[in-house]
């Protein structure tokens, strides 16, 4: 294979993506949330509330990962844990009335995000490459 740049070229991508999210969030006033809060705010926007290997599944990271993203939230009030009544080793997370006031801002940095990544790609590009990406991930998968 001749062009072998997918690596470099998706860090570089996920490098300029980070820097924007930063960016846009200074500028709502949001020093004490960093890109890596992101997965997680919007799995809590649905308002239910999860475990941290739930939370850790479907964002794709580590349980201690999931751990000290959450505690940061916490300590920032952005999140709540709550202890299971039935079982007190399983904590659930959910967002607090603070956390959900953010959703609106959450909601235009990921439409300007996704506008500016877009921008100048056709429909049929953009679909082929997120099937290669997909592909590129899945093979990752494969291997752990």
């Amino acid at each position: 294979m001749k062009n072998q740049r997918l690596i470099a070229l998706s860090s570089r991508l996920a490098e300029k993506a980070n820097k924007f999210i930063i960016a846009e969030l200074r500028k709502c006033k949001l020093s004490d949330i960093a890109p890596s809060h992101g997965d997680i705010f919007n799995l809590l926007f649905d308002g239910n509330a999860y475990e941290m290997s739930e939370i850790a599944k479907k964002i794709h990271r580590t349980k201690p990962t999931v751990t000290v993203l959450v505690e940061k939230l916490e300590k920032s009030g952005y999140v709540q844990r709550i202890k299971s009544d039935a079982d007190a080793r399983f904590t659930r997370v959910s967002l607090t009335e603070k956390g959900f006031e953010l959703k609106p801002m959450f909601e235009m940095i990921s439409r300007d995000l996704n506008e500016l990544a877009y921008r100048g790609v056709q429909e049929e590009e953009a679909l082929l490459l997120e099937k290669l990406l997909e592909k590129a991930i899945v093979n990752f998968e494969k291997q752990e």
